[in-house]
């Protein structure tokens, strides 16, 4: 796969990332446009399977969808940095030396060769992400290792505990699943104690309700997930992948955050097939028609609305797009964990202009009273804040020759 993106960064100039994110956002022009002529929206349901009376829903393709590409972007990313650390330590005439030198058994030989496995910079870089991705059994590992520490130039913490091991694209997909686990089970636990007004449809009003119900804790189907519990939940399988893993949490976070935004630019149009995630009545030329069965009681008179799912998606394209030119242009400034924390700071201030238009927020309750002010906000403001503060502390300190 690497080999492959590499073909092809080549031969299109930029990463193929790019020409995938450009179609995408082609569809999602096409059906917006098409929506705002023709008044109407895709049906839910994109496929239905007969023999298992089961619905695929767009909800989810969109959602599935936009964390893989978030994923691969930041797998690609990694391998980028990994790389880079790697020819930094390693000169170039090792990097280019042939794996011929070695003196290899001829089936080993055979087995890096067809692993695509030239060089010794080729092995090393492998080596130093992962050994077992070799292809060679235990006994090829050890005759391999042997081989290159009589190599001069090799060093042996290059095969114990290599520089460019913690960037290891593979992380990527193996913490994701960690990630995504208890973020979804922070999402829900979120959305459980601060369950939004719409609920009251299904007989979800407070907290104690679902306590009353604790089945309906596991109906994800009704509705409610709550973005800073999946943070939170995300951010918990991270630091818990990367502690098993004995790799530095904050640097692979600050690449993470890149994907996170770019799966929200397309996880949010999932919205868009529900009908829901609108803002208040209006009538500005790109406002959304909801159909009556999706309006809040409330608001069932009007017909058009604010596309709060629609802010936040390019809200978060335009945080994606901050994001990697800060990480392109000024990288050298960075301190880890810089970019986890603006982009929690970017999310926060977007979250909390959204919830400006937003219709369905829980308000924040008070000893008894009702203060007029969501959940979100104040959740957001307390971040951005922290976050803030964070960061000045931390480049203050440096530049006041501090350590981190």
């Amino acid at each position: 796969m690497s080999e492959m993106t590499t073909v092809l960064r080549k031969r299109l100039r930029f990463a193929p990332y790019w020409y995938v994110i450009g179609f995408l956002l082609g569809v999602t022009a096409v059906l917006l446009i098409t929506h705002w002529v023709t008044g109407t929206t895709p049906d839910r349901v994109a496929i239905h399977i007969a023999a298992l009376d089961f619905d695929i829903y767009w909800y989810g393709i969109w959602i599935v969808g936009g964390i893989s590409l978030g994923a691969y972007v930041v797998s690609d990313l990694v391998r980028e940095r990994g790389t880079a650390v790697f020819q930094v330590h390693v000169p170039v005439s090792v990097q280019q030396t042939p794996i011929s030198t070695l003196d290899l058994p001829e089936e080993i030989a055979q087995i890096l060769q067809k692993n695509k496995v030239d060089t010794v910079g080729d092995l090393l870089l492998q080596w130093g992400f992962d050994p077992r991705y070799l292809g060679l059994n235990a006994t090829g590992l050890e005759t391999t290792r042997q081989a290159l520490l009589r190599v001069p130039a090799v060093q042996p913490e290059w095969l114990d505990k290599a520089p460019w091991r913690a960037w290891n694209p593979d992380h990527v997909w193996n913490g994701i699943v960690w990630a995504l686990i208890l973020a979804v089970i922070g999402a829900r636990l979120y959305h459980v104690l601060t369950p939004s007004p719409s609920m009251a449809a299904v007989g979800i009003t407070s907290p104690l309700d679902y306590l009353r119900n604790p089945y309906k804790v596991l109906d994800f189907r009704s509705g409610g997930l709550g973005i800073y519990g999946g943070i939170a939940g995300g951010a918990l399988g991270l630091w818990l992948y990367t502690r098993r893993q004995h790799i530095p949490m904050t640097p692979l976070a600050d690449y993470a955050v890149i994907g996170v935004a770019l799966g929200q630019v397309f996880g949010r149009w999932g919205n868009f097939f529900n009908q829901e995630l609108y803002g208040r009545p209006t009538d500005v030329p790109w406002a959304i028609t909801i159909d009556p069965l999706y309006r809040l009681p409330a608001y069932s008179e009007f017909s058009r609305f604010h596309p709060a799912f629609l802010y936040e998606s390019l809200w978060s394209l335009l945080t994606f797009v901050i994001l990697m030119t800060i990480l392109r242009r000024f990288s050298n400034k960075l301190l880890s964990g810089d970019l986890m924390a603006l982009y929690l700071i970017f999310y926060a201030i977007g979250r909390t202009l959204l919830e400006m238009v937003r219709l369905d927020s829980r308000t924040m309750n008070l000893a008894g009273v009702e203060l007029n002010m969501a959940v979100a906000t104040f959740v957001s403001l307390i971040l951005a804040f922290l976050m803030a503060v964070w960061i000045a502390v931390r480049h203050l300190r440096l530049r006041n020759g501090e350590r981190d």
